[in-house]
């Protein structure tokens, strides 16, 4: 029997059920495999004393532990420090190491699972210290990039990757990051995401498009409404494509910018900002989609991506996080600079010459969670192999 305790920022609850959903998926996949059982840390930051007597949260609500999907979550409260981010896995780890501690005496889990390098990586490594129990940290990108180039947060990253059993890079292009702070590239093991292809497949395009009130060529992009994603280069393109819709699916600070820049364009009309939807819902819009747009600037791996072409849609995508290994042949898409007159012209070539969506789907046929859960057990039992 494998027991792991999953460590993670982010996972679904009651108040955000898109938030994490691909860890949760990992989780449901991992722990449905037999031989295999989990449980799930997933901590919650409030506001610091003395804020905290004033400041009140609807997360407040939440239990502090519940059975998630079948999966026992603790849902831990901690007070990461206002000002000095640099100490929010140190906050962490003193609030975490008491849960696991409890967790122990009834789960006696052999390896700690980190999902994100920051702040849950060196968080771990500290409780894992503390009980003699080896870690496995998992970097899948924007966590990492953002964090490596602070020197405190860097220093934090090296030291509890030279510290964890194993290492994981959601891509290559991650795994180069990884190696350039100082990890040693040989440790670290490439460990791709994947795609629900009974939720994510090809349908009836014309149909799709009509439900939500659109014709002409339909552009989609899907990610946070934050600089890094580059949502701006879209709109840019948008202004190149005549009669085209654009849907930005996602929330964030870059919403009226967003806005702001569609007007100033012309093209205010063809733009729409639904927010973020629920995870079931996107198929949907990628069905409905002619292309789906993904000008990233950083990018671990991009799920959307994977999602967009197991719906049959093509992809214009900037050259991040592995982009030639999903887009590895025509019918999947282009790769293309962060220039919006390269992302118009891609989209037109798309449009001028559609493929078969089947053709498209097949460039992921490979990325299936059955396979993703397989070689994480593979890593996680390596780790808890190496205690002691």
């Amino acid at each position: 029997m494998l027991r792991i305790l999953v460590l993670t920022s982010r996972f679904p609850d009651g108040l955000r059920p898109n938030l994490g959903n691909f860890i949760e998926r990992q989780t449901l996949e991992l722990a449905s495999r037999p031989g295999v059982e989990v449980e799930v840390v997933a901590p919650i930051g409030r506001a610091p004393f003395p804020f905290s007597l004033v400041a009140s949260s609807s997360l407040d609500g939440l239990p502090g532990q519940e059975v998630w999907k079948g999966i026992p979550v603790h849902r831990l409260r901690f007070s990461p420090p206002r000002y000095f981010p640099s100490l929010r896995p140190r906050a962490l780890a003193r609030r975490l190491l008491p849960l696991a501690r409890t967790i122990r005496e009834r789960f006696a889990f052999d390896v700690i699972s980190a999902e994100f390098s920051w702040p849950d990586g060196p968080a771990a490594i500290a409780v894992g210290r503390a009980l003699g129990i080896p870690v496995m940290i998992k970097a899948r990108g924007m966590e990492f990039e953002r964090r490596a180039g602070s020197g405190s947060t860097r220093r934090q990253l090296l030291a509890s990757g030279l510290a964890a059993r194993r290492l994981l890079a959601v891509s290559g292009s991650v795994k180069q990051k990884m190696a350039e702070i100082g990890l040693p590239p040989e440790h670290i093991a490439v460990h791709y995401s994947a795609v629900d292809a009974d939720m994510f497949r090809p349908g009836d395009r014309g149909t799709a498009k009509a439900r939500l009130g659109i014709s002409g060529p339909l552009l989609l992009a899907v990610g946070n409404l934050i600089p890094e994603k580059g949502h701006w280069l879209a709109v840019e393109a948008l202004a190149r494509l005549d009669d085209a819709t654009l849907i930005i699916v996602g929330n964030g600070p870059e919403r009226a910018a967003l806005l702001a820049r569609a007007r100033k364009l012309g093209v205010a009309e063809r733009l729409r900002l639904p927010g973020s939807l629920p995870h079931p819902l996107l198929p949907a819009f990628f069905t409905a989609a002619d292309v789906t747009v993904h000008p990233s600037f950083v990018e671990g791996f991009g799920n959307a991506r994977l999602e967009s072409l197991a719906c049959g849609t093509p992809l214009v995508t900037t050259a991040v996080g592995e982009a030639s290994l999903i887009v590895d042949r025509p019918a999947a898409g282009r790769i293309v600079e962060a220039d919006p007159r390269a992302i118009a012209e891609a989209v037109r070539s798309l449009l001028a010459d559609p493929r078969p969506a089947a053709e498209v789907r097949a460039s992921v046929c490979g990325f299936s969670w059955a396979r993703q859960a397989a070689e994480l057990e593979r890593h996680l039992a390596s780790a808890a192999g190496s205690r002691g």
